[in-house]
């Protein structure tokens, strides 16, 4: 059996076909199984062929019994037989199909979303800042669910609505040929109607899917801030952004539907069964009197007749499927070709020093523009090892895009940024992320046991290492109260505030002993004693690390080893908080803006104010002076 990653599809360009074109996106996702997905088609229509049979055999059984001089015994009987045998072996196609087509789309999804997954473990992290939610869950389970429809389903549908109208009008033709002509009559102006009714519908397919994705996007952004929309009582822009999707979506189904429902629901009924019965008794009833028919082929036109028209019923669907699944197939592969991270191939850090050097950045260009935003603008900055250093500065100054550099969640611009003298971006990621660790005031907990979240970082932890982390992260008696102590799962029994779910996240950095740590204002969301645990938690987390800080609230940070001021992408002031106070510069003007009251407005250098995190760990703990270190 082939496993997931011998059929995951290549984000490569496939070669051209013999027609001169390169393959469908579509194509692609479904080559690995397209043998299966064959034989699941050929079933179906041997399936709805064989369904046939025990509906000509009472139609010559009919004409056995009403045929002059004594009735044939023996072949009616044998006529009953293959029915049966063609009900039997109907059923028994119909179901091999349904299992080969399944089988063949549990393959095909999985094999998908492992691509998937190993794809977006490679996009930079900042990719996903920049893209909704909810499209991304879009292309991962609802695109993939089009495509499960059309392998699993719509293809050996189509199967049934070609074999069963050929196998019925080739008997039926054999039969009576002029009847067999009125029996096309319903089937050429139900194909005519829906022709017209699905004029335009690839560009109306992908009008639907653009709309159902900002309703995604709007509807996960709604969900998210309905704290703050309920406080406004409604009045938010999130609010507004689901309300206006909903509204458009709305407006365009409605327009849609009013353009093709009539011409739909005549097709439907010009090629529905009574109809079709109706017209070719009638006709036959005719064509006897006039001697063209015999009475007894009126019977096998009643019983067949409307198997030419009953699948054209479903033709609709398959079709809108197929096109959906087209368009969901061009999703994913445009997804599969984000430009990944390169990786690493170089030598791993020699320490824990970490240097900014002329680092320019500047996000993707969107909507067209010839070139992003530049946010950093030459930045120098040297974290030296088992310090603290904080970036302070106004909102927009650039500080969460410098201090993500490290952990490369995104590649400069211009500039370097070396971790132990190595350029981050010739580390590999695995060996990147046993150096710098991260905590940022966004927490986010998998739905896993919280002994499992907590030893994310170092998967092979025991028991007593991980609570011990809890211990020093302060959370260790919140979890031993829990239903199932360590053992319960975030999501069902264990319900963790804000506070008490960073505090996992700090012993998740602890556990994973990162030499370099990132920290981004961990308690800017949190009340004033979870404030107080989770200060004492990072205290005990950046003893001895090399760690920066993204600080809002100076007095968290007044006793970091370095402060760096930022301002429009720049470092424009450095130094202690004795010396940046005593220059009165920027950092001086932010100080009093936030402390008015204050008559001495420098705490002591080394003091933390009220509990942030303390520089001066120097080289203990758990960072050591290692031979060729870069400092």
């Amino acid at each position: 059996m082939s496993t997931a990653q011998d059929t995951a599809p290549r984000t490569q360009a496939a070669p051209e076909t013999g027609t001169g074109r390169a393959p469908s996106p579509l194509d692609v996702l479904l080559e690995p199984v397209r043998g299966r997905v064959r034989t699941a088609v050929v079933l179906q229509g041997l399936a709805s062929a064989l369904g046939l049979v025990p509906l000509v055999c009472l139609a010559e059984t009919a004409a056995a019994l009403l045929a002059d001089g004594p009735t044939d015994t023996a072949l009616v009987w044998t006529l009953v037989a293959v029915a049966l045998a063609g009900a039997v072996a109907a059923l028994a196609a119909g179901t091999a199909s349904t299992l080969v087509g399944h089988l063949a789309d549990n393959d095909m999804q999985l094999s998908v979303r492992h691509a998937l997954a190993r794809h977006l473990g490679r996009v930079p992290l900042g990719w996903f800042s920049g893209r909704g939610s909810g499209r991304v869950k879009k292309v991962l389970h609802d695109d993939i669910e089009d495509v499960h429809s059309l392998v699993a389903h719509t293809l050996p549908d189509l199967a049934a609505v070609v074999a069963v109208p050929v196998v019925a009008l080739t008997y039926l033709a054999l039969v009576d040929w002029r009847l067999t002509l009125v029996a096309v009559l319903p089937v050429a102006a139900g194909v005519l109607l829906f022709a017209r009714a699905m004029a335009g519908s690839m560009r109306k397919m992908a009008e639907y899917a653009e709309a159902m994705g900002a309703i995604n996007t709007a509807a996960v952004e709604f969900v998210d801030g309905i704290q703050v929309v309920k406080h406004f009582n409604g009045h938010h822009r999130a609010h507004e952004r689901f309300t206006r999707a909903a509204d458009a979506f709305a407006d365009f189904f409605v327009s849609w539907s009013r353009a093709t429902t009539p011409v739909t629901v005549a097709s439907f009924l010009v090629l529905s069964a009574p109809t079709v019965t109706v017209t070719v008794v009638a006709a036959g009833a005719g064509f006897t009197a006039l001697g063209w028919s015999e009475p007894v082929s009126v019977v096998a036109f009643a019983l067949l007749a409307p198997a030419l028209c009953a699948p054209m019923n479903v033709i609709g669907s398959r079709v809108q499927q197929i096109q959906t699944a087209r368009s969901a197939a061009g999703r994913v592969r445009d997804l599969l070709a984000t430009p990944p991270l390169p990786e690493g191939s170089g030598g791993g850090p020699r320490g824990a020093r970490v240097v900014f050097e002329d680092v320019r950045f500047a996000y993707p260009a969107q909507d067209g523009a010839e070139e992003g935003e530049e946010v950093l603008r030459g930045v120098d900055l040297v974290l030296e090892p088992g310090t603290v250093t904080a970036l302070v500065g106004p909102s927009g100054a650039g500080k969460t895009t410098l201090a993500t550099l490290p952990a490369r969640f995104a590649d400069v611009t211009a500039g370097s940024v070396t971790v132990g003298g190595a350029d981050v971006r010739d580390v590999p990621a695995e060996e990147l992320y046993r150096t710098v660790g991260f905590v940022f005031q966004d927490v986010r907990l998998l739905r896993e046991t919280v002994a499992d979240n907590i030893a994310m970082g170092r998967p092979g932890a025991t028991r007593a290492e991980v609570e011990e982390a809890a211990r020093a992260a302060r959370v260790a008696e919140r979890i031993e109260a829990l239903p199932r102590g360590y053992d319960s799962v975030v999501g069902e029994d264990a319900d963790l505030s804000g506070g008490e779910a960073q505090r996992v996240s700090i012993a998740r950095a602890l556990l994973a002993d990162t030499p370099v740590l990132v920290l981004d204002e961990a308690t800017a969301a949190v009340d004033p004693v979870s404030e107080a645990a989770i200060q004492d938690a990072l205290s005990a987390l950046a003893r001895g690390r090399t760690v920066l800080v993204i600080a809002h609230r100076l007095s968290t940070v007044a006793g970091a080893d370095l402060i760096a001021v930022m301002d429009d992408g720049r470092v424009v002031e450095r130094g202690t908080h004795g010396e940046l106070l005593a220059r009165g510069g920027r950092y001086a003007d932010l100080w009093r803006a936030q402390h008015p009251d204050a008559r001495d407005a420098g705490a002591r250098d080394g003091d933390v104010g009220d509990g942030g995190v303390r520089g001066g760990g120097g080289a203990d703990g758990n960072v050591r002076d290692e031979p060729g270190e870069d400092q």
